[in-house]
């Protein structure tokens, strides 16, 4: 930001000198990079930060230069005469994009006479490195100069149709602006047009069909408050940056748009005659109030180390424009509209020391330290890690924003599409993944690729999930930790671990198997994990786990089958028992059972293990799986056997062998009767 000091005398009495100032600048956040002197005026560049859009202009500078050396600020008193009829009769203004726009206002000056500016102008213009165009062009300008706000004059003559329409691009729409290049507006673009074509790329800059000239007798004054975040996608995608979409980047001062309009008015009818039509068109007039911040003098005191008494809290606040009341606990302070970033307490204390001086702070001030400890979450995926890498298992890093391709090759928890960035974080990926298993297979793949190397991989990072249409938050995701795994063919090995690691974290849930189908899984290959109470009446969903389509391996050039999983890290933390807790063990004898059962090839270890809990309860102290037989022309087709063994064991007395036949035989007679089955004696 470039600074006249000519120009900062006409707001503020400047006692310093130049080497004075300057360092009170930077030392209050205004960075000086440079001094030069043009045409007898010294010349300032001030390094503004990004939230301090309110300096963009010489009356934030002076009003920071009147905060630091206590002086008052003089800014310019506005008059001027409205004539004739009134400007709704003149013109309107529909502003149909009003998430782009949501402010726009409309002046109409007729009878001006467009020729050379004045001396004064055209040197406090060029001392800022601002070209010298026309009279009118020329005061547009100096105002967005002297106070922040972006003002732009249309060529009355040329808008069609005596109407502004606020509207996006239309598809295939070119604009000639007024640095006579044509660029590509669409959809996403906010224009200012008439009724039948584009004046100008609103917030950027002009078109070149309703510039104002010398032909031009009436113009229209525009004076709008642009949402930054439209008019920097619009400036960086078609490179178009202007000192208007600079600043309508960092905020405007919302209050500060009608007094930018009416500053403009004065100039031009007091410089190149005309009159001002009645009244403004004002498409949102009424501007929230900002909410009231309390300021308690403790806090100051424990944020930077010193005291400092409330009536000078009380001085410095009102020099940076806030409303100050006292309060019980301290100061009630309301913020001016052009400072949009004071929004919490810790705010106003950055202020206060930054006008009371950095230098002022104690050097051996003590620094209040509270104890703390680590988050559950943390100490939770620290044991996960730890379980992992003790089996085998390397943890990679991947990027969460991929290719458009990548995400789509698999997906277990949502088949919603996913949410993509506007523009590439990297090259080519703008999607934001929504599982971690797609990221990990790549991982695999260039390490086969450069080394020859199955890496088993793990990671623990985000995943995006997109919410629901009808969700009120349908435009943000869930943002959820998950715990991805790839491994080599076996998937009992991997269920194993995933099993060890349930253990690890004192989950006392037992882990159970869903068959699901998914795509990017193997058909029959895939298996929603379940945690579940022992009585079956819980249960929460964990992961997945399966073999991986025998396609995806391919087409990344992998070898063998590949095993995949991927949890819940949330589930995993919530669910965990990290600190052991003691358990009961029984002082009575144990009575272990072997059972060996036919039963069709349909039934799952599951629904077996569910049957014999059912009948023991709590007498199972132990369920172990041994082997799967089949013997087609034994058992007949579609039978199996399988062989698992019971421990069975009474907390409070022992256990008779008569005892374990009854539960034997009423999880036998459960088993004919629920599963088919038939017990081999």
């Amino acid at each position: 930001m470039l600074v006249s000091w000519k120009w900062l005398s006409r707001y503020v009495d400047l006692t310093l000198s130049h080497d004075e100032l300057v360092d009170r600048l930077s030392l209050s956040g205004l960075n000086h990079e440079g001094s030069e002197t043009i045409d007898g005026d010294v010349v300032i560049d001030l390094e503004v930060t990004s939230n301090r859009g309110d300096c963009l202009g010489h009356i934030g500078v002076a009003r920071e230069i009147a905060a630091l050396t206590d002086q008052k600020l003089k800014i310019p008193t506005v008059e001027f005469q409205e004539a004739g009829d009134s400007v709704d009769k003149a013109l309107s203004v529909d502003n149909q994009m009003t998430d782009a726009c949501p402010r726009y206002t409309a002046r109409v000056i007729r009878g001006v006479k467009v020729g050379e500016s004045p001396q004064w102008l055209q040197e406090s213009l060029k001392a800022v490195g601002i070209g010298v165009v026309n009279n009118v062009v020329d005061i547009t300008n100096y105002v967005m100069m002297e106070c922040g706000q972006p003002l732009h004059a249309f060529d009355f003559a040329k808008v069609g149709g005596k109407q502004i329409v606020v509207r996006s691009g239309k598809d295939k729409e070119q604009l000639e602006a007024i640095d006579h290049r044509n660029y590509d507006v669409n959809e996403s673009t906010c224009v200012i047009a008439d009724q039948s074509e584009a004046l100008a790329i609103g917030g950027v800059m002009g078109g070149a069909s309703s510039e104002v000239t010398e032909g031009t007798t009436d113009i229209v004054l525009e004076a709008a408050d642009f949402v930054p975040l439209s008019v920097r996608r619009t400036a960086r995608r078609l490179k178009l940056h202007s000192p208007s979409s600079f600043r309508f980047e960092r905020r405007v001062d919302p209050k500060g748009i009608d007094w930018a309009s009416r500053r403009a008015c004065q100039l031009i009818t007091e410089i190149a005659g005309g009159t001002v039509a009645s009244g403004v068109i004002d498409t949102a007039s009424d501007i929230p109030e900002r909410e009231s911040i309390l300021l308690r003098p403790k806090r100051v005191t424990a944020l930077l180390g010193m005291e400092i008494e409330t009536a000078e809290l009380d001085r410095i606040l009102k020099l940076l424009g806030c409303e100050v009341s006292a309060f019980a606990d301290g100061l009630q302070c309301v913020p001016p509209t052009w400072r949009h970033d004071l929004t919490r307490e810790v705010d106003l204390i950055e202020e206060v020391a930054r006008i009371h001086g950095y230098d002022k702070i104690p050097e051996d001030a003590p620094i209040p330290v509270a104890p703390s400890s680590k988050r559950r979450f943390d100490t939770a995926m620290e044991r996960i890690r730890g379980v992992l890498t003790a089996a085998g298992i390397s943890e990679a890093m991947t990027p969460s924003v991929v290719t458009e391709k990548l995400d789509q090759m698999l997906s277990p928890w949502t088949d919603r599409p996913a949410l993509q960035t506007r523009t590439s974080m990297l090259e080519g990926a703008r999607t934001l993944r929504r599982s971690l298993i797609p990221s990990l297979l790549q991982s695999r793949a260039a390490n086969w690729a450069s080394a020859s190397l199955l890496a088993d991989l793990f990671e623990i990072a985000h995943v995006y999930l997109p919410a629901p249409s009808d969700s009120d938050d349908a435009l943000l995701p869930d943002e959820t930790y998950h715990v991805g795994l790839i491994g080599g063919e076996d998937f009992f090995a991997m269920k194993g671990i995933i099993e060890t690691l349930c253990d690890r974290l004192g989950i006392v849930l037992e882990l159970g198997v869903n068959p699901v189908s998914r795509d990017g899984f193997a058909k029959g290959g895939a298996v929603e994990l379940l945690l579940r109470d022992p009585a079956g009446k819980e249960s929460i969903v964990l992961g997945f786990l399966g073999f991986v389509d025998d396609k995806l391996v391919k087409q990344f050039k992998l070898t063998g089958r590949v095993v995949a999983a991927e949890l819940s890290a949330g589930v995993l933390a919530d669910q965990s028992r990290l600190v052991p807790q003691q358990q009961a063990v029984s002082a009575f004898p144990s009575i272990q059972r072997d059972l060996n059962l036919v039963l069709p090839e349909s039934v799952r270890w599951n629904d077996l293990a569910a049957l014999v809990q059912k009948a023991a309860q709590e007498r199972l102290a132990d369920l172990t799986y041994r082997e799967t037989y089949r013997n087609e022309k034994v058992d007949g087709p579609d039978k199996k056997r399988v062989l698992f063994s019971m421990e069975l064991q009474s907390q409070t007395e022992t256990l008779s062998g008569s005892d374990a036949d009854a539960i034997i035989n009423e999880l036998v007679a459960s088993c004919e009767k629920q599963l088919d089955a038939v017990l081999l004696r």
